[in-house]
């Protein structure tokens, strides 16, 4: 659902409420909500600009997995 609203697929483009749904699947340890997650922090979309909270979901990402998230980690890490 995160997506959807992140792009406006058949909604209107709404980050608030793709951050909110991002959030829920992150809780729940879905890698790919937690990236998105991280991506709307890193360029502040739907949600107040926040590195740290960026790289913070990134980690959690590639913790579970995925390589996306070690990448945008590390990237902040430079």
């Amino acid at each position: 659902m995160g997506l959807i609203y992140a792009n406006g697929q058949g909604v209107r483009q709404d980050y608030f409420k793709a951050v909110e749904w991002y959030n829920k699947a992150a809780e729940q340890g879905h890698a790919t909500a937690q990236n998105n997650l991280g991506i709307m922090y890193q360029y502040g979309k739907g949600v107040r600009q926040n590195l740290s909270e960026a790289k913070e979901w990134f980690g959690k990402a590639c913790d579970n997995g995925l390589q996306q998230g070690c990448d945008l980690y590390r990237e902040l890490n430079y």
